[in-house]
């Protein structure tokens, strides 16, 4: 009994589907009103719940596919904006990087102009590797002995002293820094302040100290300290006179103490050297102090 009923109503499920595709196919071609219209419509009346149950029983279906379809295509777009993302940081290092340059080349180019070097053949040389320390102590830059490099040549930036060669081959050269715990530069303090030995401080590459200052002879803070420079006609000093190197950041006085410490701020970016100046040709030097 009960497999019977299903039968039949399977079959009125089959003989409505058939009638209602037979009214969709012959909608077009009767007149509004006519029998076969008002056919369509109980049809309509019929199917239309089933319809709307149908469309809302499959909606999560679609919102869940829909939701994927957008997710996906988000990624996508997620991607492409970080890609572009990578290039423009890329090319911003890259412009910095060549403006950083740029400025080293021109304050060196300004420094020709000076005439600090007089007498000298500056050759500039970009650094191609630094000391594997903290401390800063050395650089080495991609000039040598072939481009007339030699041992105790001043090395400068443009903003002032940076150190001097202290190792030579025909295509490379060590530059050890004044940052260095070995450094040593006759200073004088400017403009008519008195001359010592600037070292650099133990544990500080951004500061030097200024040794064997008469604690009576007044320093203050502000003035700029340079290159001593001396010749007696033969030999000359590692370093020509006049080159800046830094700037007197404080100065400190013990009670009991004959001498004065003068702290010394450099003038050379010593960590973000990109290109120096090697001071070639000049007199016959000494190895330190300068």
């Amino acid at each position: 009994m009960y497999r019977k009923q299903v039968r039949r109503r399977r079959a009125i499920l089959v003989l409505l589907v058939v009638a209602a595709l037979v009214l969709l196919s012959t909608q077009f071609s009767e007149r509004e009103g006519g029998p076969l219209h008002s056919m369509q419509r109980a049809v309509a009346s019929v199917f239309g719940p089933m319809e709307e149950g149908a469309t809302r029983a499959l909606k999560p279906a679609r919102d869940l596919i829909n939701w994927f379809d957008e997710t996906f295509n988000a990624r996508g777009e997620n991607d492409d904006l970080h890609s572009e993302l990578q290039q423009l940081r890329t090319q911003l290092v890259q412009a910095q990087s060549a403006e950083g340059e740029n400025k080293q080349l021109r304050e060196l180019l300004g420094l020709d102009r000076e005439g600090t070097l007089a007498g000298y053949t500056p050759v500039t040389a970009r650094v191609i590797g630094r000391s594997p320390t903290v401390w800063y102590s050395t650089v080495t830059v991609d000039k040598g002995s072939s481009a007339g490099v030699k041992m105790n040549d001043p090395v400068v930036t443009g903003d002032g002293l940076a150190g001097r060669i202290t190792d030579v081959t025909g295509g490379t050269a060590v530059v050890s820094l004044i940052t260095d715990d070995r450094s040593a530069v006759s200073a004088r303090v400017l403009p008519d302040g008195p001359e010592g030995v600037a070292e650099p401080e133990v544990g500080d590459p951004s500061d030097l100290l200024l040794d064997f200052i008469d604690k009576g002879q007044p320093i203050h803070r502000g003035q700029i300290l340079v290159t001593a420079g001396w010749s007696n006609g033969a030999i000359s000093s590692a370093f020509p006179p006049g080159i800046p190197i830094g700037k007197v950041s404080e100065t400190v006085v013990g009670d009991q103490q004959a001498f004065q410490r003068v702290h010394v701020t450099p003038y050379a970016d010593i960590r973000g050297l990109d290109f120096v100046q090697v001071a070639t040709g000049g007199p016959k030097r000494l190895g330190v102090p300068g």
